[in-house]
């Protein structure tokens, strides 16, 4: 499935294979925009498929955050203003589930801590301006990590996504990703 994606900040070292692809992330990689410092940063990795309507994408990440602002998920993008990313991220001194959107200026939903763990299931379902971004530990329940609202557009760009702000050379896995027309399930349904 990842021969459908491409590049925006292509980093250094990577492999794709038929099922999973591989990042080594370069130093001062992040995606974020203006909120409390001022900051603005487009040099994070992102691998991503276009779309032009509603889907649903899943993949499995596995990633070591262990500096501030590390992190790996997916990433929903419609322009360098308006975007979604989540997944693992490390924040208070722990990686956890975290998630950031970005309209203009960016936010920070923090979930829940991972403790150890170094691997999770996402998936983002995109339909009718509705985004829903989903966290699995095992593959199997999906409970909601986030809802929120994204402008229609003309075409949407999502897929993995990885930066490391602070430093470089943390090493992602990605595998399992998947695309397909968007589940219609209920707010309440973890399958």
């Amino acid at each position: 499935m990842f021969d459908i994606c491409q590049w925006i900040n292509e980093p250094e070292t990577w492999l794709a294979e038929p099922e999973r692809l591989r990042v080594i992330t370069d130093r001062h990689s992040d995606f974020w925009r203006q909120t409390h410092d001022g900051a603005e940063r487009h040099s994070g990795h992102f691998f991503g498929a276009r779309v032009t309507s509603g889907f649903t994408a899943q993949v499995r990440v596995a990633a070591r955050c262990k500096n501030q602002g590390d992190h790996a998920g997916l990433m929903v993008r419609i322009d360098e203003q308006q975007w979604l990313r989540a997944g693992i991220g490390y924040f208070d001194d722990t990686p956890q589930l975290l998630s950031v959107l970005t309209q203009g200026r960016s936010d920070l939903a923090v979930g829940a801590a991972l403790g150890e763990r170094e691997e999770v299931w996402l998936r983002v379902t995109l339909t009718q301006g509705s985004l829903r971004v989903q966290a699995s530990l095992d593959g199997q329940r999906w409970p909601l990590l986030r809802l929120a609202s994204l402008p229609a557009a003309a075409e949407y760009r999502v897929g993995p996504v990885c930066g490391t702000p602070e430093r470089g050379g943390m090493e992602v896995a990605f595998s399992e990703f998947s695309l397909q027309a968007p589940l219609q399930r209920g707010l309440t349904d973890l399958s």
